[in-house]
């Protein structure tokens, strides 16, 4: 029987959620407290020059696929994709680069003129990690993780040690590769993941075979494309979004949700899906006695990385600088313990520089280039305007060192974010930027659940829960939760 459902909350994963939803015959109404959908994937214009604001990377186009086939659909049906290449550039302390060539061969030589052997290597290296692509994606990451039990069929377990879920992926790398360069363009996407390479588990490995074997893209018209296209998709199979609307509580009436409260008018429902942050959907939306964990629970969660960007239009156009660049001319180790281990400012930070127009003139004037920053930072730092101009000067200088060309002068737009927008724009715990790490003891069935253990109607989607942080696992995660929803209605 078709029910109405609210989803609070229009990012990935909420709209993924009330997409599947609709397919299942609901009647579902997004309600978002922001002026637009989309969560993290927006996007902003100014002086002529256009930026996304959060996610920079397009990974996984087989999980965007799989996502848009489920409706009969297919990815070019809503946006054009471009393969990046080079991928990446990594910039080193010595003064020297690697491109992270989109062709493996070249790849394999540039890294056997760095580590004799590597070459080879790389290929075993490679291989393992595409098994547990393959493992991750077509067994494991479609789990509810509601119990350990899913994960005891016979053709599962047999599969387990595989995935190296208890050797850190800094340990799993070395017994590959001896040089640190190498070391770090392999550590790199743990970093996306919100981790120290030495705490996330090898398993995680597969996000190299996704990045060097299935390749860096690039949507036209920025990764809000991505969030126009599934916006588009859920309209079309009739699901409403009702924007500016802030919850401000989740009714309960008789041991199960009701509905929710937005700007004291109350709205009703059969099921509740929480796509907002889900720390303030537990602490501050449901009646004391419903949450599904405690303020101590949350304290001692380890959440990934918060993160200083700067937008930054300019009006001359730099040189030999790819799409994407990453600079690693400083300590990888001395960065992530002022993440995790003593957090605070970085003296010398890692940072990433995505430079769009390089690969869409549009994002830019003629003769322009439009620059985005973002160096990853401890949650829960005091956050001010002298910091942040501190850092913006620390890194304009560290670029023009390492691309050796002047371009501070060339600055005619530029706009700084950080934890204080987190914690307005998305209610993000901390002001973190990609959820919980991905630890051992935060994957999977260790997860936050994806159900309230009180009230049977409310569940939750998104980076927070399972199953992790990025775009594809988002479209994954409302998935999961449609399914689990359909599992429950049919019992």
């Amino acid at each position: 029987m078709p029910k109405h459902v609210i989803v609070i909350g229009s990012g990935l994963a909420g709209m993924s959620a009330a997409a599947y939803l609709s397919k299942q015959n609901h009647q579902v109404t997004v309600v978002e407290k922001n002026s637009t959908y989309g969560g993290r994937l927006q996007q902003f214009s100014s002086n002529g020059f256009t930026f996304d604001m959060g996610p920079s990377w397009y990974w996984m186009p087989d999980l965007f696929d799989s996502f848009f086939s489920d409706f009969n659909y297919k990815t070019e049906n809503f946006y054009t994709l471009k393969r990046l290449d080079p991928g990446y550039r990594i910039y080193y302390g010595d003064h020297t680069h690697l491109d992270i060539s989109e062709n493996l061969n070249k790849l394999k030589n540039d890294l056997e003129n760095i580590e004799h052997g590597s070459s080879a290597a790389l290929e075993y290296y490679i291989k393992d990690a595409q098994e547990k692509y393959t493992l991750a994606t077509l067994k494991f990451m479609h789990k509810a993780s509601l119990s350990p039990l899913e994960y005891l069929h016979t053709d599962l377990l047999t599969k387990l040690g595989q995935l190296n879920l208890f050797k850190p992926i800094s340990k799993h790398i070395r017994e590959y590769f001896k040089n640190e360069k190498i070391i770090h363009m392999l550590e790199f996407p743990s970093l996306l993941l919100g981790g120290k390479p030495r705490d996330t588990p090898a398993l995680y490995s597969l996000m190299n075979y996704a990045d060097i074997v299935l390749g860096t893209w690039y949507p036209k018209g920025g990764i809000r494309s991505v969030a126009d296209g599934i916006y588009n998709l859920a309209c079309d199979l009739g699901v409403k979004f009702n924007f500016n609307s802030p919850v401000e509580e989740i009714l309960v009436e008789y041991g199960r949700s009701s509905g929710v409260k937005i700007n004291g008018e109350q709205f009703l429902a059969d099921i509740v899906v929480a796509n907002a942050d889900y720390h303030h959907v537990d602490q501050n939306l449901l009646q004391n006695g419903y949450s599904n964990y405690s303020h101590e629970y949350w304290e001692k969660r380890i959440m990934s990385p918060s993160s200083l960007m700067f937008y930054i239009g300019l009006n001359k156009s730099i040189n030999d600088l790819p799409h994407h660049s990453l600079f690693f001319d400083s300590s990888f180790a001395e960065h992530t313990e002022n993440i995790y281990d003593e957090p605070k400012w970085p003296k010398k930070p890692l940072f990433y520089v995505s430079c769009t127009s390089k690969s869409d003139p549009n994002t830019a004037p003629k003769d322009g280039d439009a620059m985005f920053i973002l160096i990853p930072v401890a949650t829960g730092l005091e956050d001010n305007e002298a910091t942040r101009e501190k850092y913006f000067n620390h890194v304009i200088d560290r670029i023009e060192k390492m691309v050796k060309q002047s371009f501070k002068n060339n600055i005619v737009f530029k706009k700084s974010y950080a934890h204080r927008e987190f914690l307005a724009d998305y209610n993000a715990y901390k002001g973190n930027a990609y959820g919980l790490a991905n630890t051992l003891f935060q994957t999977a069935f260790f997860r936050p659940k994806i159900k309230n253990r009180y009230l049977k109607n409310l569940y939750y989607t998104g980076q927070l829960t399972v199953p992790g942080p990025g775009m594809p696992p988002a479209l994954v995660s409302g998935k999961i939760v449609a399914n689990q929803i359909k599992e429950d209605l049919n019992e």
